[in-house]
């Protein structure tokens, strides 16, 4: 971790001197290298990440893409307890890992989700929000290319996350790499409606994009309580070229 924050802390300068000289958003320092970020990001996905998972969504049963997403979301939701108890929430942790072992066992490995059947609530936690929880603060705004949108205090939990992630030990390793081309296929499929409406309807969907950001990753780290309503507090983003919310 520490490697991590003195590596961020030297790239600090670098982009630095890409960022505009007046910027318009405060968060937002960094704008001309995130716009630039974006655009990659942008071209990524349209070249290759979105058709693939338009295709996926077109030929592959809905009860095949509901397993799939069941099963990595159950890995993540390993990670996700470890940061409840970090984060100083035992009554969450405890329920996650309570979710993992119904789903992991009466769930066939994850593929069917026993446990919000039984009324258990699913959780999203990385260890960006548990700096967050610690008091760390967010930091400018960063657009990582392929990773997306993020800040400099998630980018620095990035490598614990990725670390964290069951999934990655898997082996043999041809059977890990199709797994993970395949869970971000799945997960860039779940949010071709949304993306679709989002490229229709922003005028400048890289401010659309951040603002959201922004706004859903604080309301996450204090659980919601920023006084907006159920219905906002919806995932506002689409996961950009790559998504790295759930390890």
């Amino acid at each position: 971790m520490r490697k991590t924050l003195a590596l961020t802390a030297l790239a600090l300068p670098l982009l630095t001197g890409c960022a505009t000289t007046e910027a318009t958003n405060p968060k937002d320092p960094f704008e001309k290298f995130n716009r630039a970020m974006f655009d990659f990001n942008d071209k990524v996905d349209q070249v290759a990440l979105k058709p693939a998972a338009t295709a996926y969504k077109t030929v592959t049963p809905g009860f095949v893409q509901t397993g799939v997403n069941n099963f990595f979301g159950n890995l993540a939701d390993v990670w996700t307890a470890v940061n409840q108890f970090l984060q100083g929430k035992p009554a969450e942790g405890f329920s996650d890992v309570t979710r993992v072992a119904l789903n992991s066992t009466f769930g066939l490995l994850g593929v069917l989700d026993i446990a919000s059947e039984a009324g258990i609530p699913k959780h999203n936690e990385d260890f960006g929000q548990t700096l967050g929880r610690w008091g760390v603060p967010s930091g400018p705004y960063l657009m990582l290319p392929f990773l997306g949108a993020s800040t400099v205090r998630d980018a620095a939990g990035i490598p614990l996350d990725r670390q964290a992630d069951p999934w990655k030990y898997k082996d043999p390793v041809y059977v890990r790499n199709i797994g993970t081309g395949l869970r971000l296929v799945d997960l860039r499929a779940t949010y071709l409606d949304a993306t679709n409406l989002m490229e229709e309807a922003a005028l400048d969907r890289y401010e659309f994009v951040r603002d959201s950001f922004l706004q859903r990753r604080e309301s996450r780290i204090n659980d919601g309580n920023d006084g907006r309503s159920k219905d906002d507090k919806e995932d506002e983003v689409p996961p950009p070229a790559a998504e790295r919310k759930e390890p």
